[in-house]
């Protein structure tokens, strides 16, 4: 199978094939990490990774998505420390392929050049206001002792209560019982990102009742950090 790293409009991408195949992954595995990058996308009102097709060697035609740079290194920064050396090798690679100096031809072409630089540089600019407040809300939870409930995560996050709970059951997070009551899902408390404990409440009849509450370890909340990025403008 013959996979190629792909640029268009001047912008270069690289599949998730070659991520799969340079991470030693599974390319359904990569194509669900990059759903959920997607979902955080959305929510964070970030622009998606795009979505395109393409046909092996049987002559079917399957689904892969184009990554730049950016969402390269947001989809594996989970992944371990060689995973990520050869993605950075890698994306070198390409970026030495794409560094011959380009000369303007025309006075239009050079306007569109100075344009696009300009464009470059508020957008790192941008990217950088975002990665220093998470950094330093890392730094925080990281130094949290405890398990915290739902209200206190969403809190934690900047996120509306409401909001976070749908988006914690959509991503298997939690799910509600057959009472509507919120249940952790067990992979994640496999992960060591969430707990519970019983707590008691007063029923109807006055007597004593015990139920679970869900909550959120400190690993947990490093983990959804790091997927919401700390923004706290999030509606």
């Amino acid at each position: 199978m013959n996979i190629q790293t792909l640029q268009t409009n001047n912008n270069q991408t690289m599949s998730s094939r070659e991520i799969a195949g340079l991470c030693n992954k599974d390319h359904r595995h990569v194509l669900r990490d990059i759903d959920d990058l997607n979902a955080t996308y959305e929510v964070m009102a970030l622009p998606k990774v795009g979505q395109s097709n393409y046909t092996a060697d049987n002559g079917q035609s399957y689904r892969q998505y184009l990554l730049n740079k950016e969402q390269t290194i947001d989809l594996i920064t989970g992944y371990r420390a060689d995973i990520r050396i050869r993605i950075n090798r890698r994306w070198q690679e390409l970026e030495a392929q794409a560094s011959a100096p380009v000369i303007p031809a025309t006075l239009s072409e050079a306007l569109r050049l100075a344009a696009d630089q300009a464009e470059l540089i508020e957008h790192q600019q941008s990217r950088l206001a975002l990665v220093e407040p998470k950094a330093a809300a890392l730094d925080v939870i990281d130094s949290s002792i405890g398990s915290i409930n739902v209200r206190d995560t969403a809190k934690t996050l900047g996120i509306p209560q409401n909001k976070f709970v749908n988006w914690c059951i959509a991503h298997d997070w939690m799910y509600r019982d057959n009472r509507n009551k919120l249940k952790m899902s067990s992979i994640r408390m496999k992960q060591g990102f969430m707990e519970e404990r019983t707590v008691t409440y007063q029923g109807n009849s006055n007597e004593r009742v015990a139920t679970t509450q869900p909550l959120f370890t400190p690993k947990g909340l490093t983990r959804l950090a790091y997927v919401f990025a700390i923004v706290h403008e999030v509606a």
